[in-house]
């Protein structure tokens, strides 16, 4: 806990996680504002017009993603705060100072996972309570109900929590990938918001090349996605079922803090 509380004091003592803080607000305010409108329209009736699954098309579906609002680029942001407490260590020539004074560098690549995790439910609290204060006012006026005794709105809440925790254990593996902390921060974010779009582009492209569009489901193996069909509800001819993407989400956790253990200890720091 030792290693865990320094952790937290060296991202706590920047100005970069206000910044990203910052950041996740507006990205909360852009995306309520839309999933707002669409949800006028699913409860207008429009909502097979914008793509939306029967499943989809329910108040409760509806409210969980309301609840959820800001996810995509807030996930992000975490992956780089993840990102940055293993690069800072070689930015600012720390990395030899700690593992001097820790030598088991499994604990040390531990502990930031586990401070990184922590970051990411604070980031969770922060963004859900907005989105639960906004939501509930918005449904209200909406006239139906804040929905939050539903399943949908419950599981939506909970796997937005896991979503943001392994999305700091992501950061914390590509910054043990890539130690250069611009170059990490850059390939991670043109990875997260260019490549996430590619590949659903590719898939597209694919499943018309085959005639055959289940090939489309397929682009849950990109982590961005996986974690959006997490918290959907229900599944349509684009999106496999919400438990596909949690089950992608946890093998990519597993996989990256095991890759940034094993390759701390073979990493050779002077």
């Amino acid at each position: 806990m030792n290693l865990v509380r320094s952790e937290l004091l060296k991202i706590r003592t920047t100005s970069t996680w206000w910044w990203l803080a910052i950041g996740a607000f507006l990205a909360i305010a852009m995306a309520f504002a839309f999933n707002a409108w669409a949800a006028t329209e699913v409860f207008d009736g429009n909502g097979e017009t914008l793509g939306f699954s029967p499943d989809q098309s329910t108040v409760a579906a509806q409210a969980a993603n309301i609840y959820t609002s800001g996810q995509y680029l807030g996930l992000m942001f975490v992956m780089l705060i993840g990102i940055l407490m293993v690069t800072n260590e070689f930015f600012h020539q720390t990395a030899t100072t700690t593992f001097l004074a820790t030598p088991r560098r499994t604990s040390v690549i531990a502990s930031k996972l586990i401070a990184a995790s922590l970051l990411g439910f604070l980031f969770w609290l922060a963004t859900t309570v907005i989105d639960l204060a906004a939501g509930a006012i918005f449904l209200t006026a909406q006239d139906q109900g804040i929905q939050l005794g539903e399943w949908a709105v419950q599981r939506a809440l909970l796997f937005n929590l896991l979503a943001y925790a392994i999305w700091t254990i992501l950061g914390v593996g590509i910054g043990t990938l890539i130690t250069n902390q611009l170059g990490a921060v850059i390939t991670a974010a043109v990875l997260y918001l260019v490549g996430t779009q590619v590949v659903g582009l590719l898939f597209l492209l694919l499943s018309n090349a085959l005639d055959n569009p289940a090939v489309v489901k397929w682009q849950v193996i990109w982590p961005a996605v996986a974690s959006t069909v997490m918290i959907s509800e229900g599944q349509s001819e684009f999106t496999p079922a919400w438990w596909v993407g949690a089950l992608v989400l946890i093998g990519y956790a597993v996989v990256t803090g095991a890759f940034g253990v094993l390759m701390t200890r073979r990493r050779d720091i002077s």
